[in-house]
């Protein structure tokens, strides 16, 4: 069971392919979310029993009813929140593997009688795979990369002609206090077309948020840059991504599908620590402040935070400079 987010997700389809290699006979079944099961669903060999949460009891009422009657002989429980340990009081399983006591919280212990190895200061991606391992399954060498249609791939080569040339912006988390300032991307996305010579391409998805702050870019921008927030799926975000030279993003999903895909990717991480949530194969690239705003905002050394902790303060993003970007740009793409 992992209903979301997207970037646990993503992080979950690299488990399930785990899986899918030690027991090849067995039978996989993944209660996800709705919005979260575009990422995973053209992935072979699952069953999917889907959650709609924007419908509430009729949603788990629907979910049950495709429990009901069935057993299993393992529950992976790897989501910790409130909704997720109710919803897998449905599920019928001899073993029931969940987090180990210090990542657990709202409950989860109650519904598990069996946990992961405990790991301190653990990436979640690898967090995931501690519940491959806890089966037994060796988690060396798998692909990580959420499945890419061909139809999707057709409508990245139109808008990126060149692969691994555009460089694509992604400016909004779906925390707005991860977010960094238009002007910041804007000042970024001149810099690339300037010294560099290559498109900057801004995606997103239609939320107001993500509108505003891509017009708020280009209107700050003395180049120009092609915008396509609110204009692909999720499909076509990942062909994208997979095409591109490289992924400038705040912590969000899109860093952790980037990653997945191969692409490189400079996150921007102050509200959050990177060593924890960033894009796993890309860490050398990110910009993390996270050390210095728990030091300003908290009064601590990040070590000594509940590991995990977000520090989503007004003004921690600020810490995140625009010569530190640069930096990491002029790095990746000059390299």
């Amino acid at each position: 069971m992992r209903l979301s987010a997207l970037g646990d997700v993503c992080h979950c389809i690299a488990l399930v392919r785990t899986l899918q290699r030690a027991f090849p006979d067995a039978s996989i079944t993944w209660i996800i979310g709705r919005s979260e099961h575009r990422l995973a669903e053209a992935m072979g060999g699952v069953e999917f029993i889907v959650l709609d949460k924007k419908t509430g009891r009729r949603g788990r009422r629907s979910v049950r009813r495709a429990l009901r009657g069935r057993r299993f002989d393992v529950l992976l429980q790897a989501q910790v929140s409130a909704r997720a340990s109710l919803l897998s009081l449905s599920v019928r399983a001899d073993r029931r593997i969940g987090f180990d006591r210090d990542r657990s919280r709202e409950g989860h212990g109650l519904v598990v009688n069996e946990r992961i190895r405990a790991v301190p200061l653990q990436h979640q991606a690898e967090a995931m795979l501690e519940f491959a391992r806890a089966l037994g399954a060796a988690t060396d060498g798998i692909d990580r990369a959420p499945p890419v249609a061909e139809r999707d791939r057709e409508f990245a080569r139109i808008h990126q002609p060149e692969a691994d040339r555009a460089v694509l912006i992604s400016p909004c988390s779906s925390h707005p206090g991860r977010n960094w300032s238009a002007e910041r991307y804007a000042a970024i996305a001149d810099h690339i077309i300037e010294r560099h010579g290559r498109p900057v391409i801004l995606v997103g998805g239609p939320s107001r948020i993500e509108r505003q702050t891509a017009d708020a870019i280009a209107a700050a921008m003395t180049r120009d840059a092609l915008d396509l927030v609110g204009q692909d799926t999720l499909g076509q975000a990942l062909a994208m991504l997979e095409r591109a030279a490289c992924l400038i993003a705040p912590d969000s999903g899109p860093v952790h599908f980037a990653a997945a895909l191969g692409t490189p990717v400079v996150g921007l991480y102050a509200a959050t620590w990177s060593k924890r949530s960033g894009p796993l194969g890309s860490l050398e690239h990110c910009v993390d402040r996270f050390p210095e705003a728990a030091r300003r905002f908290m009064g601590k050394a990040p070590e000594d935070l509940r590991w995990g902790k977000r520090i989503e303060r007004d003004g921690v993003m600020d810490l995140v400079t625009v010569a530190d970007v640069t930096a990491r740009i002029d790095a990746l793409l000059d390299g």
